[in-house]
């Protein structure tokens, strides 16, 4: 069933921007839907995951209105939402055309899994983490789906694809990186150089190289599979906390900073970080995401979306 509510633009645009940015414009959501994944939408509209709601909240930038529908969201090649739902335990597809709601649930014998976010490989294979232990692989068209225990147990978090379509993950509990086989699932673990550095979220730029939101340690990381190399950066402030990492169309690197309270735009190019403050105090942004000329931030902790609209690349 479509529920509509109002949303209202708190902030048409902030003066004075720093580098990479034009504006930034903030939305209010219900009271209590905690946004904790965002994902652009085919039609131009931004999808949420309204977690403490059990619901995928649907907000048109132009109008305001949003519509309901029950942790991570993305856009598939489908142009659908493709949902991680931890109370589910289940993988949930949101037809964007007719509205209609597919659920594949976790075999039993799995158990709970605190399923986290997925990814699309270059095959449209969808795969999962959960951080209870498992990811698992779903077939959209057979509905085929298997179940990989991870390496160390419990932790798995982040997942991303790289542009030639090969999947990585990261482990919260494990501290490492993991590459995954497509055709068997195995996992390679991938050891960063900092210990127990909390990898918490990956995100692949153009060139296949995976940057890392490092929790424990408040820095970004990033890995080269063509060499093997790893680099890393600590964030500005006194007590960084390193949540999300997502790289847009310029291979800007952004993060968002629950220490600092803040998302930080990293430019590889010039080893520098651009601080944008949040927009209340406790925002806890907990994923970033976005399309060419625009970064979406769910602020978790204030029940808002904002989006930061950039200097797009050509």
């Amino acid at each position: 069933m479509r529920r509509l509510f109002r949303f209202i633009a708190l902030a048409a645009s902030l003066a004075a921007f720093p580098a990479y940015a034009q504006e930034r414009q903030v939305y209010s959501l219900p009271q209590g839907a905690h946004p904790h994944d965002v994902a652009p939408a085919p039609d131009g509209d931004i999808w949420y995951t309204a977690q403490r709601q059990g619901a995928l909240g649907i907000l048109d930038p132009e109008t305001g209105n949003e519509g309901s529908s029950p942790h991570g969201v993305i856009q598939g090649p489908d142009g659908d939402a493709w949902i991680t739902d931890g109370g589910l335990n289940a993988i949930v597809r949101f037809d964007s055309t007719t509205e209609e709601i597919k659920v594949w649930a976790l075999p039993q014998d799995v158990g709970y899994a605190n399923l986290n976010t997925a990814a699309f490989d270059g095959d449209g294979l969808l795969w999962f983490t959960g951080q209870s232990g498992i990811y698992g692989r779903l077939d959209p068209e057979t509905g085929d789906m298997k179940i990989f225990h991870a390496p160390e147990g419990r932790g798995p978090y982040g997942i991303t694809a790289t542009p030639n379509g090969d999947v990585y993950f990261v482990s919260l509990a494990g501290s490492y990186l993991a590459s995954i086989d497509r055709k068997s699932g195995e996992p390679r673990v991938i050891e960063p150089p900092t210990p127990d550095q909390g990898a918490r979220r990956v995100w692949s730029d153009s060139r296949g190289r995976l940057w890392v939101s490092e929790w424990n340690a408040g820095q970004v990381s990033v890995y080269d599979p063509h060499d093997g190399g790893w680099n890393a950066w600590r964030l500005p402030g006194d007590l960084p906390r390193t949540y999300a990492v997502y790289v847009d169309e310029r291979d800007i690197v952004w993060l968002s900073d629950f220490g600092g309270n803040a998302v930080h735009a990293f430019d590889p190019q010039t080893d520098k970080f651009t601080t944008y403050p949040k927009s209340t105090e406790n925002a806890d942004v907990r994923q970033i995401n976005g399309r060419r000329g625009e970064v979406w931030l769910p602020e978790s902790g204030a029940d808002r979306l904002v989006v930061i609209r950039t200097v797009s690349a050509k």
